[in-house]
């Protein structure tokens, strides 16, 4: 609950919005601003609809760019010494803004080495490097002169939403409009939902069957840097108004679009990846289920055939299929269990990594596909009302052995499926630490709906004139158990080691303000969670695994680097230092992916089975200049792996195969049956 009291914090929150990384404004500024609003926002805003907060608070947040960029200018004139042992807090985020004027010149000198140094890494001569950073802030000096009256407003009034749960938002007119047509999917551009954060563009999801989707190499968390349209100069886009932003990657059909990166896992800031793009719409088909037999070797000496259904999200299309059937996302798994029935798969993985949800209704309805009856999931609305939403549906589509392999990105109907299929017993879920943890709903409303005066506000040609809106977190889920999927997530029964795990922003628990985990109470099911009879020896098997096999040996060593550079808080300003860092960061890739080629060769065989067209290909990545600098990461060949309908050496579904492969191992031995049907199978009850 947010009390009166609480709506002080929107003062920092909101300064902290205008200045991400803690480097415009001063301590005294805090003080200044808390003391003279702090007591009075609530009082302010909800009695008064008095936002004058806002505008004071960005003119002296633009006064203060004004005189930084100016001084950046005069600095840049001057000879840097980048010989001097000194480090840069690249994360400012969680600092404080610097107490005086002294304070901040001591900063800000230290901040022109680290972007100086970032930039001679990226092959630029000091001078060029000067030239990069002179223009980065003329455009900031632009950006922030663009920013009007209805930003500062959208801005301010999200604060206070924010102030409840980070998904509560306020949107203006023009933002809700944006709003609209991303919800339709109906935009050309390169498929990917993006937000603001601390002045820079991050992706926060890839759109299923989107072109970023199709090519593979745009991944969510990343930072857009510049934005180039073909044959002109990158622009950057650090401090840049988000819809103007949107406006210079969405384009028409079969242009191209090229972005200058920095990736989510990089562990040096300066790290920049070039990806191209051509613009398209969303293609149905190319966000559609898919599935394939795997080949895996089993206990006996044999292979067993597994299936793996890849689900990308929670989809439904009225307007019909190639088949002339509605396409749904429960229809279509269940064609492809179909499909893999037939050619006689003895166990089953449903691939949940990177599903971002989508409809409820069809997260029910798939659930259903792999229990007889009962609640899939309860809803909470903000009265305490509590629903349950059940799968009324006997029919079992399919009853073998099933996993659900899940990662931090498997979101809202991904952790409802996930989690409903763990508590009825019915499944072994596989994968990172936690699923994301969304497990609120939210809904829009306009601001013509709740004031008649807006409602029949008229443009001057006698259309409805548009209105803002906000956005309002009305209910929470739970699973059957009565378990919130809220914050904690669904917890794998069985945790794989993955980088992701180290990467902060992913979460909900990341989030500021972040609505609480709870439990109401269980609702009626016939099942229960996996007996420790059948859970202990597939976890023990696993981590016997885990600790032998030369894939897992790879991954610890990607993720003790990649932790190693993240605790790294204080990055050096010395550029030799860097240069030699850089050099070791690039060696240390560059054996990884001849690693990861080498264990690629026991990759499974494996058949595809898809549904409507042949698969659209995998878009390439552009190979680079000579003269350009290639991370090792970004080889061609190792590029090429990613690009492959299922990437090579993909540890976690390997072993998620494998985990099947032992319960089907476990299902031929009664004695280890720890009721009276084999394990991770459909009731003969329920």
């Amino acid at each position: 609950s947010v009390r009166s009291a609480d709506y002080a914090q929107v003062i920092p929150d909101y300064m902290a919005e205008l200045d991400g990384q803690h480097l415009f404004f001063l301590g005294s500024d805090r003080a200044a601003f808390t003391e003279k609003y702090g007591k009075s926002v609530y009082y302010n805003t909800a009695m008064l609809g008095n936002i004058e907060a806002a505008y004071e608070i960005f003119n002296v947040y633009q006064s203060r760019v004004d005189d930084r960029v100016n001084w950046i200018f005069e600095e840049l004139k001057k000879e840097i010494d980048l010989t001097v042992p000194e480090t840069y807090r690249a994360d400012r985020t969680k600092s404080e803004w610097p107490a005086t004027a002294t304070d901040s010149n001591e900063l800000w000198r230290k901040r022109l080495k680290f972007e100086l140094v970032g930039e001679i890494l990226n092959k630029k001569t000091s001078d060029e490097a000067k030239v990069t950073i002179k223009k980065r802030y003329e455009r900031m000096l632009k950006n922030v002169a663009e920013i009007d009256g209805g930003n500062l407003a959208e801005l301010y009034l999200s604060t206070v939403a924010h102030l409840y749960d980070p998904h509560s938002t306020y949107f203006s007119a023009e933002t809700f409009e944006d709003f609209a047509i991303q919800m339709k999917l109906k935009l050309c551009g390169i498929g990917a939902v993006l937000g603001l954060e601390e002045d820079t563009c991050v992706v926060k999801e890839i759109v299923a069957g989107g072109p970023a989707d199709l090519g593979r190499i745009l991944k969510p968390n990343d930072k857009i840097m510049s934005v180039a349209q073909t044959g002109k100069e990158p622009v950057e886009i650090i401090g840049m108004k988000l819809r103007k932003i949107v406006d210079m990657i969405r384009g028409e059909k079969d242009t191209v679009v090229h972005l200058s990166v920095l990736p989510a896992d990089a562990t040096d800031p300066s790290v920049r990846k070039e990806i191209v793009i051509t613009r398209d719409f969303v293609k149905l088909n190319a966000a559609r289920a898919r599935a394939a037999i795997f080949q895996v070797p089993g206990a006996e000496g044999t292979e067993r055939s597994l299936g793996v259904i890849t689900l990308p999200a929670f989809y439904a299309d009225d307007d019909g299929d190639t088949d002339k059937e509605k396409s749904t996302a429960s229809k279509d798994v269940a064609r492809l269990i179909e499909q893999l029935k037939q050619q006689g798969i003895q166990g089953l993985v449903l691939d949940l990594r990177r599903n971002g949800g989508g409809y409820l209704s069809e997260a029910i309805e798939l659930a259903g596909l792999f229990i007889k009856q009962g609640p899939v999931v309860q809803v909470k609305n903000f009265q305490g009302e509590i629903q349950v939403d059940t799968d009324n549906n006997e029919k079992i589509v399919y009853a073998g052995p099933l996993a659900v392999l899940v990662d931090r990105f498997s979101a809202s109907a991904s952790e409802i499926v996930a989690g409903a299929l763990q508590n009825y017993g019915r499944a072994v879920v596989i994968g990172d630490s936690s699923t994301h943890g969304k497990g609120s709903v939210q809904s829009v409303v306009e601001m013509r709906q709740v004031d008649r005066t807006l409602g029949n506000a008229r443009n001057k040609d006698g259309s409805p004139a548009k209105t803002g809106a906000a956005k309002f977190t009305i209910q929470k889920y739970y699973l059957p158990s009565g378990d919130s999927t809220q914050l904690k997530g669904v917890v794998p029964d069985i945790v794989l080691p993955s980088v992701t795990n180290l990467i902060s922003g992913i979460g909900e628990a990341d989030l500021l303000h972040a609505l609480a985990w709870e439990q109401i109470p269980t609702s009626v099911f016939d099942g229960s969670p996996l007996d420790a009879k059948v859970l202990t020896p597939l976890r023990q098997s696993s981590l016997e695994r885990q600790a032998k096999l030369e894939e897992f040996a790879y991954l610890r060593k990607n993720i003790e680097w990649f932790k190693a550079r993240q605790e790294q808080k204080l990055i050096s300003v010395n550029l030799d230092e860097r240069k030699q860092q850089k050099a070791t960061d690039d060696a240390f890739r560059k054996s990884m992916n001849a690693e990861k080629k080498l264990l690629a060769k026991n990759d499974y065989t494996f058949k595809e089975f898809r549904l409507g067209p042949p698969a659209l290909p995998r878009i390439k990545a552009a190979k680079k200049d000579a003269d350009k600098d290639v991370d090792a990461d970004d080889d061609d060949d190792a590029v090429e792996e990613e690009n492959d309908t299922y990437i090579k050496n993909d540890v976690h579904l390997r072993e998620t195969l494998r985990v099947v492969s032992d319960a089907v191992s476990l299902g031929t031995n009664k004695a280890e049956w720890a009721s009276n049907r084999a394990p991770l199978t459909a009731r003969s009850g329920g």
